[in-house]
């Protein structure tokens, strides 16, 4: 399963979004379930950056996002947003 988390960040915090995403990257890595997590963005808009990760499971993603580390990083994240997020999860077809 693929999660997608698309984020539009206000200019100047980009970085601190950086940081953040950095430093808890090893962790979610970690994480059970969790195969890879990593950083894409928009070509057209260096504001819109997204999530890409991988879980062996819908259940997986869920303990992640109950866990201690989603709700500590999110509140450091969400303070930095220019948007309202929004989050897709999909699995490969073909």
């Amino acid at each position: 399963m693929i999660r997608i988390v698309k984020m539009t960040f206000k200019p100047a915090l980009i970085e601190d979004f950086i940081e953040i995403f950095e430093a808890a990257k090893p962790k979610i890595e970690a994480f059970p379930g969790c195969s890879s997590v990593d950083l894409i963005q928009d070509i057209n808009d260096e504001c819109i950056i997204m999530t890409y990760s991988k879980w062996n499971s819908p259940e997986d993603l869920e303990n992640y996002r109950n866990s201690e580390l989603f709700k500590s990083t999110w509140a450091k994240t969400k303070v930095l947003f220019d948007a309202k997020p929004e989050a897709w999860s999909v699995e490969k077809i073909r």
